[in-house]
């Protein structure tokens, strides 16, 4: 047979391919097996003899089905082979078992070798042993989802199996509990034993607050010495009170550290899923929190139930003071006046300035609705400035249209107290220069006044040197009034508008009447009636010798561009302008 050079050269080429591949397939450092079309191993390369410790004598002729190590079910091979069988490859890691016995991870791909007609002539596997990368990786999960020094459940994982529990909730009809758990005491083992003492103790009490619980239950330590437990299937609250009493015993045992025996107790804050409203995991965290801090307040080693009925009162007492606060920036209140007058002479003597709220949805609010809100909160002192602020402001336009009235503004006890109070209204009065401080009243209640007679005495004092005058509002519902009226520099008494109202049918009201007028006579006050609401109650008051008055039967409070032409118009009845000449008659 003539053999020409093109053929050697071909034979040669061949030969340099064969030995590559040998060369590859006995260098390469991952493992390598082939099978034949059904699955019968038929060669395999010394990567795979050191990986699985299989000689190749160990593994010809037999089927690789030999190293699984059971980790994988047998839905997981049928899926293998279909792909194998559809699309010609498969990769993924697949737990095996070494000659050993040892299990472990690699990660595999498996191609088919197909020939000319398209079938299947041999299968090649290519794995490398990832065993210590999975290693690696279970411990980084376990770092990131395990306290370090509790072996319990982390604040994250915590978080996942709650959210899991209240998924849970509902198909199952039972109710999940989350307890706050702060221990009490602890920080004083730190402080006089150390740290080491202090973590043997958060280790064993730990241990034992977990083993309270049930399967199933977790346990999970968030930082310092605070944890928390979820315990889920439960019937209703009272099926987790014996393991509340379980967790307060395993706290509050005594723990060995060497010759020492140290004791705490624990605090624990108690709330329930699911609830009437719509709450996530993260506040239910808040809401255990809550309850924990009260049970800390009611003396410890105890735990408090969360009162969602009281919670819910007091986000909704939140969420209004927060809307005040919006309505005082986007100037949603308003002032209205109401107009005072002398009964007997016909004499416009000032205005009451009263606050409204022009609530874009709700419409024009009256202060009962909105002021009890915030009467003990630092937003009382911004409103009532801002009601200084804009009633000098109306009577600076007043006073640019050629009318001059005082006006008197209400002050609540919160903004009264503050120590810089007088400092702060000087530099409000110093912004508006064209009014003269004579013409503003400040009202305070009387209860208000007693209840710090020394300070509120000063403040009266300090306004006096400014010119500024001060009203005793509501006069004679306080306890004290006439034992305490001579200490306070008060220009006015206005009576209460409780007594006016039944003055004409209760003889005890006349009765008080009488007294307070002649009381401010006495003290050299003047004295105004409030809640005049007929001729007849004016004409009363005028036999009594109270002149001054302002209610619905005189004006009720008004917009203040609808002041001047008021003040132009408004004439007093014929009977309180004849009570002199009727006197003179008789």
């Amino acid at each position: 047979m003539l053999v020409t050079l093109r053929d050697i050269t071909e034979r040669n080429a061949v030969q340099e391919k064969l030995q590559l591949s040998a060369s590859v397939f006995g260098h390469a450092r991952e493992g390598i097996v082939i099978t034949d079309a059904q699955g019968t191993i038929i060669d395999v390369n010394e990567a795979f003899t050191r990986i699985t410790g299989y000689s190749r004598e160990d593994t010809l002729g037999q089927n690789p089905r030999m190293f699984q190590s059971g980790r994988q079910d047998k839905a997981f091979y049928v899926a293998m082979w279909g792909a194998l069988t559809e699309q010609g490859h498969w990769n993924g890691e697949v737990w095996n078992r070494r000659k050993n016995g040892e299990v472990f991870a690699e990660l595999l791909t498996i191609s088919a070798v197909r020939g000319a007609q398209g079938s299947t002539l041999r299968y090649v596997a290519l794995f490398s042993d990832i065993t210590s990368i999975k290693s690696h990786q279970s411990q980084l999960e376990h770092i990131a989802h395990f306290d370090a020094l509790t072996n319990l459940p982390n604040r994250v994982l915590l978080s996942d199996r709650l959210k899991q529990a209240m998924a849970q909730v509902q198909r199952r009809q039972q109710q999940v509990a989350v307890i706050y758990i702060d221990l009490d005491g602890f920080k004083a083992i730190n402080d006089q034993h150390g740290h080491q003492t202090g973590d043997q103790v958060l280790i064993t009490l730990a241990h034992r607050m977990k083993e309270a619980l049930r399967d199933g239950d977790t346990m999970s330590r968030i930082g310092g010495d605070e944890f928390v437990a979820v315990l889920i299937d439960l019937q209703d609250l009272t099926a987790s009170m014996p393991l509340l009493q379980r967790l307060l015993s395993a706290a509050a045992q005594p723990v060995q550290v060497g010759t020492l025996l140290l004791q705490v107790s624990a605090s624990l804050g108690v709330t329930l899923y699911p609830q009437a409203h719509d709450i996530d995991a993260d506040q239910l965290l808040r809401q255990a929190d809550q309850a924990m801090y009260q049970a800390k307040l009611a003396g410890k080693n105890r735990y408090h139930i969360f009162d969602e009925a009281q919670d819910s009162s007091l986000r909704s007492h939140h969420e209004s003071l927060e809307r005040i606060r919006l309505a005082l920036k986007n100037r949603e209140f308003v002032l209205h006046h109401q107009p005072k007058v002398n009964m007997h002479t016909g004499q416009v003597v000032g205005t009451e300035a009263l606050i409204r709220w022009q609530h874009p949805e709700k419409g024009l609010l009256a202060p009962s609705t909105f002021l009890p809100v915030i009467e003990d909160h630092p937003l009382a002192v911004d409103v009532g400035e801002w009601v200084i602020e804009e009633a000098l402001h109306q009577m600076e336009v007043w006073h640019a249209a050629g009318l001059h009235l005082p006006v008197s503004v209400n002050v609540g006890a919160h903004q009264l107290q503050q120590v810089d109070f007088v400092e702060r209204l000087q530099t409000i009065l110093e912004r508006h220069p064209q009014v003269n401080p004579t013409n503003l009243e400040l009202e305070v209640l009387e209860t208000s006044a007693l209840a710090d007679m020394a300070q509120v005495s000063q403040v009266i004092e300090d306004c006096a040197r400014m010119g500024v005058s001060f009203a005793l509002d509501d006069f004679g519902t306080g306890y004290s009034s006439l034992t305490y009226l001579k200490r306070l520099r008060v220009a006015l008494l206005k009576i209460d508008q409780s007594f006016v109202r039944d003055m004409l049918d209760d003889p005890d009201d006349l009765a008080i009447l009488e007294g307070v007028v002649g009381l401010a006579a006495a003290f050299k006050r003047q004295v105004i009636a409030e809640g005049v609401e007929t001729i007849a109650h004016g004409t009363a008051l005028l036999q009594l010798g109270c002149e001054l008055a302002q209610g619905y039967g005189i004006a009720r409070p008004m917009q203040p561009e609808l002041i001047p032409a008021w003040v132009t118009s408004w004439q007093p009845d014929a009977a309180w302008l004849n009570r002199e000449v009727q006197e003179a008659e008789t």
